[in-house]
């Protein structure tokens, strides 16, 4: 009985961990962000897609508008075959960021329903505990690109910032007015 009373706090208190990911060192990703977020903006890059390399700067610019206000910003590598030391040799190409993230499993692709770079997704928590997620946007970042090889000199919906907007706002999440356009990703053949 003593046996029972022991073993059994012990099998309550294991909890198994989800892994978005990898860092550039190999160490997993468990946690997208702290208690207090409000909304975690995934942006799904690729070294080798110009197009996601030009918008580099665009949501450098959406991380620092919206950082204070709890928004965390991760940029997502979901391409297999990118490597840990090919992306620190992109992002010091670029500026190097803090939350860089390696998706060779494509958990977040899957989650986020991402087909493209670049592509965003937004995830609200579920709980204050910022433990559980679920996704309240999905697509183009702006309508800069109107297809593959043509480009607009400048935005004029900026779909992402909006959807960012109506999550800070506590409104409903207005959808992209359009596709994103981009590179595929590439998964395991």
């Amino acid at each position: 009985m003593a046996c029972v009373l022991v073993i059994a706090p012990l099998c309550y208190a294991q909890r198994v961990s989800t892994v978005y990911g990898y860092n550039t060192n190999g160490q997993p990703v468990t946690r997208l962000a702290s208690p207090g977020t409000e909304a975690v903006v995934l942006f799904f890059v690729a070294s080798d897609c110009p197009i996601s390399n030009r918008y580099i700067p665009e949501i450098r610019s959406l991380e620092e508008k919206f950082s204070a206000q709890h928004v965390v910003f991760w940029f997502v590598y979901p391409n297999v075959g990118e490597t840990s030391s090919g992306v620190r040799q992109h992002e010091a190409a670029y500026g190097s960021e803090e939350h860089i993230l390696l998706d060779p499993d494509h958990r977040l692709v899957a989650f986020a329903h991402a087909k493209l770079t670049p592509e965003s997704a937004i995830l609200v928590p579920e709980h204050s505990d910022a433990e559980t997620f679920r996704t309240v946007y999905h697509g183009r970042i702006d309508d800069r690109y109107v297809q593959f090889g043509q480009e607009r000199p400048q935005a004029t919906q900026h779909d992402l910032e909006r959807a960012i907007g109506d999550v800070l706002q506590h409104r409903s999440v207005e959808q992209p007015n359009g596709p994103a356009v981009g590179c595929g990703i590439i998964g395991r053949p």
